[in-house]
């Protein structure tokens, strides 16, 4: 009890700040890559083949585009942004340097859930929807994202939890901070076996705390059941 005891008045403070900026890191980065990545995805499902408007070249050019900002490794990425970042927010260091980066890596990554949720839609709704003289704004906001919310809920927490996988390596690279720069600072760099295992433990709760949210508020909204 009394080691129990000396660890938390050793260490609360550091995790506890620590489980804040990987909940801050995670949640903002997370906000801003579905406000680019909805746009994505739905200009995605607009344009293919049977969309509202398909347009082949630009289809395929914001694909290209798309699988292009996945497949560069998120640890090139953060250094490649480092001057984006510092034009963006004014440092390329800290918990507001590390948002940005990890924004752009998570947001060609929403695009894809985006566009695999709305082309779960039913093509007949959509069809009533074109009857009844709907335009395309108001079939995108009523049926696409509408019908598609269950889905798309889904995906924010699989975006969390990938996120947070991610805030590790930039709280390590940029001095963010987080649990998982917690863990190499001081379980792997300084031998404190302790504060790891304590981190990862946090980790594992916080992750699925996350998944546990996701799924229950899509079952709640999901009207199918």
């Amino acid at each position: 009890m009394e080691v129990i005891q000396a660890f938390i008045d050793q260490y609360a403070l550091l995790l506890t700040r620590g489980i804040w900026d990987t909940i801050v890191m995670t949640g903002v980065s997370t906000f801003f890559a579905y406000v680019l990545g909805i746009p994505i995805g739905v200009a995605l499902v607009l344009t293919s083949p049977v969309g509202l408007h398909p347009h082949r070249i630009f289809h395929e050019i914001l694909g290209w585009i798309v699988n292009m900002g996945r497949s560069i490794p998120f640890i090139i990425l953060l250094v490649l942004l480092l001057p984006l970042s510092r034009l963006l927010v004014g440092t390329a260091m800290g918990v507001s340097g590390a948002i940005v980066p990890l924004t752009i890596a998570a947001a060609p990554f929403v695009g894809r859930l985006v566009e695999q949720s709305l082309s779960e839609v039913k093509g007949g709704l959509v069809e009533a929807a074109q009857s009844f003289g709907a335009s395309t704004l108001q079939i995108v906001l009523k049926v696409f994202l509408k019908e598609g919310l269950p889905s798309l809920v889904r995906g924010v927490s699989i975006t969390f939890i990938t996120l947070f996988g991610y805030v590790a390596i930039a709280g390590a690279l940029t001095g963010a901070g987080g649990l998982g720069d917690i863990a190499i600072r001081y379980g792997f760099q300084r031998f404190q076996g302790d504060v790891m295992i304590v981190a990862v433990a946090i980790c594992i709760v916080l992750v699925q705390i996350a998944q546990s949210i996701g799924d229950s508020l899509a079952r709640r909204i999901d009207k199918r059941k």
